[in-house]
C-alpha cells in the first residue's frame, strides 16, 4: 500500500485524518499563499491545495502519495484570511455577524504521476455578534491563526446558528470526499483506531 504524507502543519487536519483511521506522515510544504488578481475563491483554494501537495512530494519518499488542502472563508465573494490584529479580527466578525457565509476547502492528492482534487463548499450562518463578544473572543487567543477569524470546532461554535454542507470541511478537511480520493490511490480508511477523546480534544 502506498504511504500517505500530509503536506500541512494544521493540527486540525492531522486530527481529522486520524479520526478516519488513516496513517500518515507530515511533511513541510511552504508556499506563497497570496491570491492572484481576479482569482475566484474556488480557484484559489484548489491552486493552493495542489501547490502544497506538489511541494510536499519533493520531501516524501518513493511510492508516496501526498495530500494538500486549503480552506478559505468567503463573504460576498471576498476571501477573509487570518486576522492581522485585534482590529482586523473584530472587523471580520462584524462583517460575518447575523449573516451567512461560505467556507471552501479544497483537497488535492498526487503521487507524481496522477493528481486528483476536489473542492467542497459549505454555508455557515452566524447569529448577531456584539462588539464586546468579539473582543472577548479575541482575548481567548483562538481567532489569531484562523481563516475568517473563528474556529467552528472551538469557542467560535457559539456564533453558529446553521450549517449546510460538510462540518469536517469547515474544520479543514472534508472527510467523505477525502476518503474517496484516498481510495483511488489505494489508501484505505479504518487502518488504525481513531484517536482517543483525550487526544482529539487537544488544540
Amino acid at each position: 500500500m502506498n504511504a500517505l504524507y500530509l503536506a500541512s502543519g494544521s493540527p486540525r487536519r492531522r486530527e481529522l485524518l486520524a479520526q478516519i483511521g488513516v496513517p500518515f506522515t507530515t511533511v513541510s510544504a511552504p508556499i506563497d499563499e497570496t491570491p492572484l488578481v481576479n482569482e475566484s475563491a474556488s480557484a484559489y483554494v484548489e491552486r493552493l491545495a495542489l501547490a502544497k501537495a506538489t511541494a510536499g512530494l519533493a520531501s516524501a519518499g518513493a511510492n508516496a502519495v501526498v495530500l494538500g488542502a486549503d480552506t478559505a472563508v468567503v463573504l460576498d465573494g471576498r476571501i477573509l484570511g487570518k486576522p492581522e490584529n485585534r482590529e482586523h479580527a473584530q472587523a471580520m466578525l462584524a462583517d460575518l455577524s447575523g449573516r451567512e457565509h461560505q467556507v471552501l476547502t479544497a483537497v488535492a492528492l498526487t503521487d507524481g504521476q496522477c493528481c486528483l482534487s476536489v473542492c467542497v463548499t459549505s454555508n455557515v450562518r452566524f447569529r448577531a455578534i456584539s462588539s464586546d463578544e468579539a473582543q472577548r473572543y479575541w482575548n481567548s487567543g483562538e481567532p489569531q491563526d484562523k481563516a475568517g477569524g473563528y474556529a467552528i470546532q472551538g469557542l467560535g461554535a457559539v456564533f453558529v446558528t446553521g450549517l449546510a454542507g460538510s462540518y469536517s470541511a469547515v474544520v479543514g478537511l472534508p472527510l467523505s470526499e477525502t476518503a474517496e480520493l484516498l481510495t483511488q490511490f489505494g489508501i484505505a480508511c479504518w487502518q488504525v483506531p481513531a484517536l482517543s477523546p483525550e487526544v482529539t480534544n487537544q488544540r
